[in-house]
């Protein structure tokens, strides 16, 4: 967007009635206006339904404009806003068939100049995001239109007397129009009504030559005002109220306002994000302001088929192709259905019924599945388990082990024992049974020597072998 003035205004000063008859202005190139224009209400959303008014600098600061003009008509006794209106896409107001010239800008960015009938201000397959009325059709088609506009509007809307006479008066006049490349273009001329400033066909023959091709007039005289970054940048044609010495700026109605690029609509239709003052889609999305789904036949494929809402997929499948084979458990037209079957695995997903035998590309997604999910399984109770590994110990198990081992054992010995105990007794009780005798050899050297051949005082039977050789040898370190 550019601003550019057609006459160089001096910095804002005390003004006296001479001064005021200089004749400056200013005009305003827009290049992006679906994003970068509005139609305020004077003082915010709201004051056209309060009859308010409010000062172009007063709304533009508001709003954050960075240039700004007044626009629509109103009446000046009680401030109601008059003709169309239409605010960032908030229908306001309508004028009920009224017919004057309109300016307006649809959804897809399209610049409408010129009548609308009530049909058209309503309509909603395209509709109007911003929208005000003017009077008088300026430029039609590069050519002036001032004498089919007397006779095909509505005089009552403006305020300064008979028709012609509000059209042949030399006054303060502000307009919107477009040129060749599709830029609005916004123009406001300072003045002072039957003093100074230019008439209709003056102010249409100067947008010509600047390049318009369209264009309506706005309201003008006294309620011509331009701002710029919040400050009064033309020279108002009223005196001041309380000091006629002055000339300031008055209370008015609906605004034109160049902002910074904003998305239209802010939240890109709830299907994409606002980066930059343009809305950038979400996959599926398209339009200035993402409001169009994208849905052509060859999108669907051959699964499914193209609806306002979008594809809506054959039972069995899903995706916004109508590429994706429906998930377990579910059935139906894009897989919306929820089977109700005890084993989801084998329910139908085309018609939901259970034990189905599953088409061989299902099949086959299962087993690739139940592989992954195997492998990812095992892999995690693996890790789970080096985790809780701790510093090798002896088992419950092995200590059970070891104590039926060490129980046996000593049972072992126990047995053996008794059994060596009962051998020894029967041994006593039945002398004929003894394994060994015992003899002491130094009784049985004495014998051979021819001594004493007295019975030996004491004999001793051992079940012991071990004992035998003991004495034996004892008795052979004694020789």
């Amino acid at each position: 967007m550019g601003s550019r003035s057609v006459m160089e205004p001096p910095k804002q000063r005390k003004q006296s009635e001479e001064y005021c008859c200089v004749k400056r202005g200013h005009m305003t190139v827009v290049h992006d206006p679906l994003r970068t224009v509005s139609v305020l209400e004077p003082g915010g959303p709201g004051g056209c339904g309060m009859n308010q008014r409010s000062t172009v600098k007063e709304t533009a600061r508001t709003a954050g404009c960075l240039y700004a003009q007044n626009a629509g008509f109103f009446r000046t006794q009680s401030g109601h806003c008059l003709g169309n209106v239409v605010s960032d896409g908030r229908r306001v107001q309508d004028s009920g068939g009224v017919q004057n010239a309109q300016f307006g800008i649809r959804r897809d960015g399209t610049l409408v100049f010129g009548y609308l009938s009530q049909d058209d201000v309503l309509d909603q397959s395209n509709p109007f995001v911003q929208l005000v009325s003017g009077v008088v059709w300026l430029l039609r088609d590069g050519e002036v239109y001032i004498n089919q506009s007397l006779k095909a509007e509505c005089d009552e809307t403006q305020e300064t007397g008979h028709f012609h006479n509000f059209v042949d008066v030399v006054s303060a006049r502000t307009a919107v129009g477009h040129d060749a490349d599709g830029n609005l273009l916004l123009f406001q001329i300072d003045g002072k009504t039957s003093v100074r400033g230019m008439n209709l066909w003056e102010f249409a023959e100067f947008m010509k030559q600047s390049g318009a091709i369209n264009a309506i007039n706005l309201d003008g005289g006294g309620s011509s005002t331009f701002v710029v970054d919040g400050s009064l940048a033309s020279y108002p044609s009223d005196h001041c109220d309380n000091d006629e010495r002055w000339c300031c700026e008055r209370r008015v109605s609906t605004i034109l306002c160049v902002h910074p690029r904003r998305c239209q609509p802010s939240n890109c239709s709830g299907n994409g994000d606002c980066i930059d003052g343009r809305c950038q889609c979400r996959q599926g999305w398209q339009g200035v302001g993402c409001e169009a789904r994208v849905c052509l036949p060859p999108v669907c494929g051959p699964r499914g088929i193209c609806t306002a809402s979008g594809c809506v997929c054959h039972a069995g499948w899903r995706g916004h192709n109508c590429n994706q084979v429906c998930p377990l458990g579910f059935f139906g037209l894009s897989c919306t259905q929820q089977c109700r079957c005890d084993d989801p695995c084998l329910c139908d997903p085309q018609t939901g019924s259970c034990n189905a035998t599953l088409p061989e590309e299902t099949n086959l997604t299962l087993h690739t599945a139940g592989q992954c999910l195997a492998k990812q399984m095992f892999t995690l109770w693996r890790r789970e388990e080096e985790a809780r590994r701790e510093p090798p110990h002896l088992t419950e198990r092995t200590w059970l082990i070891l104590i039926l081992s060490l129980t046996l054992l000593l049972a072992a010995s126990l047995l053996l024992h008794l059994e060596r105990g009962c051998r020894g007794s029967l041994a006593v009780r039945f002398p004929k049974h003894r394994d060994y005798s015992y003899l002491p050899l130094t009784d049985r050297a004495a014998a051979c020597a021819g001594g004493d051949t007295e019975t030996p005082r004491r004999r001793h039977d051992s079940d012991s072998q071990d004992e035998v050789w003991s004495q034996t040898r004892s008795g052979s370190s004694e020789l």
